[in-house]
């Protein structure tokens, strides 16, 4: 058989989900409101780079708002960052996420949302309801504060 050989052969990659957690579920931070979440989103922020480049991190919860982990997304430039919908879920799903929360950050210390922060947020909650998963929020980091989309509306 011809498959066979070229699977055998490495013709063919071969794809394997592994989640692996050395923390019982009982002992994880578990969050309740956006200011939690983007406290613990801020203890893992590179302080000395907050107000020069902007970043984006994922926090991956389950359904009792426990969190699994904290993805470290992207590394932009002065204005932006790439948030990429596809890489958000794909760890998602490795980690049977139930919840999903990202955030980044705005060198300029202005927390009001752009127009793009807007629009992924949007693609990122469309594409995590047809997962059967929550965006919970999209929380915008500055030095000194923080803008929940989710607490003002905007999710």
């Amino acid at each position: 058989m011809r498959i066979k050989e070229d699977i055998i052969n490495g013709q063919v990659a071969e794809v394997k989900l592994v989640y692996k957690s050395k923390i019982k579920s009982c002992d994880r931070l578990q969050v309740h409101n956006a200011h939690q979440m983007a406290n613990i989103f801020r203890s893992l922020w590179n302080v000395d780079n907050i107000e020069l480049l902007e970043e984006s991190k994922v926090m991956y919860l389950n359904k009792a708002n426990r969190v699994l982990a904290i993805y470290p997304l992207s590394i932009g430039g002065v204005s932006g960052t790439v948030i990429d919908v596809k890489l958000v879920l794909v760890a998602a799903l490795r980690l049977h996420a139930s919840q999903i929360c990202i955030a980044h950050n705005h060198p300029s210390g202005n927390t009001t949302p752009s127009r793009a922060d807007k629009y992924v947020t949007e693609n990122i909650s469309k594409a995590a309801e047809l997962l059967n998963m929550n965006l919970l929020d999209h929380i915008i980091l500055t030095k000194d504060n923080c803008y929940s989309m989710a607490e003002e509306g905007d999710l």
